[in-house]
């Protein structure tokens, strides 16, 4: 069994796979979510890890279109709590670095750290531990990394300052895709689902009324421009619930309510 990842051995991506199929998992380094995307269609790789949204950045809505596009299955999340480092070839402090690169997402989410410093250049590139390991292998002096610890020890690199990110508490939520709607063993309590409303006064307002009435808790709504039709827009939507029975319930009204309505996943709420 395969999975495909965002990025190299070391990113965050890699520990989500870990911790979700197990420490040995054999994993496909995907350099962009759209090459994971389609090593997942072509059926390359069973399953994909893919990130979805950040506590401090938010959503990546660039994600949520693929999703759509690609008509993919959720069988699971994941958050997993994000330490970011700042590493890079030993002996060097931060004093001696020029350079720092990184994912977009992880300069975004340490910004604040970088005011202190404003002679660093601050540069974005596709991965993490692909920035790591860049390092390690062309011996980059006065250039460092933010990633992982893990990245810091599988390429040799010394961690100058750790935690950097602006809020201690920086979580990243990951779908776990698949694209044959399987499903994994256990309780499912949660889903995300995907619809459109009619453009008219109050026809959201009676989809949300019908998942609150089928007792089904709204945790997220997320919004997003449909390309093919100017000024109007999708919705994603993540319920839990207690009782699966209440769930169906509300698909079987939503189906009839809901313009392209579908259910994207439903799954195990590991967010507690």
């Amino acid at each position: 069994m395969k999975i495909a990842i965002q990025g190299v051995q070391g990113s965050f991506h890699h520990k989500v796979a870990q911790e979700f199929f197990g420490a040995d998992v054999a994993v496909v380094e995907c350099m962009s979510f759209p090459r994971l995307v389609d090593a997942l269609v072509e059926g390359e790789v069973q399953d994909a890890v893919m990130a979805i949204e950040n506590s401090i950045a938010g959503a990546i809505l660039p994600n949520y279109a693929l999703l759509d596009k690609h008509d993919l299955h959720i069988e699971g999340e994941f958050y997993l709590d994000i330490q970011h480092q700042l590493m890079a070839l030993p002996g060097q402090g931060i004093e001696d670095i020029k350079e720092v690169w990184s994912h977009p997402m992880a300069i975004l989410q340490c910004r604040e750290f970088f005011r202190n410093y404003p002679d660093i250049k601050l540069v974005e590139d596709t991965d993490t531990a692909g920035v790591a390991r860049e390092i390690q292998e062309k011996q980059l002096q006065g250039i460092a990394a933010i990633a992982s610890t893990a990245a810091a020890s599988i390429y040799k690199l010394e961690i100058i300052r750790a935690s950097i990110q602006t809020i201690n508490e920086n979580a990243t939520r990951f779908f776990i895709l698949n694209k044959d709607k399987k499903q994994v063993e256990g309780v499912i309590d949660k889903a995300s689902l995907r619809f459109s409303a009619d453009h008219k006064r109050g026809s959201l307002a009676a989809i949300l009324n019908v998942l609150s009435d089928c007792k089904m808790n709204l945790t997220k709504i997320q919004s997003m421009p449909i390309i093919e039709k100017p000024w109007k827009y999708a919705f994603f939507v993540d319920v839990t619930f207690e009782k699966i029975e209440s769930f169906n319930k509300a698909v079987q009204l939503l189906e009839i309510m809901a313009n392209d309505f579908k259910v994207l996943g439903a799954y195990k709420n590991r967010k507690q």
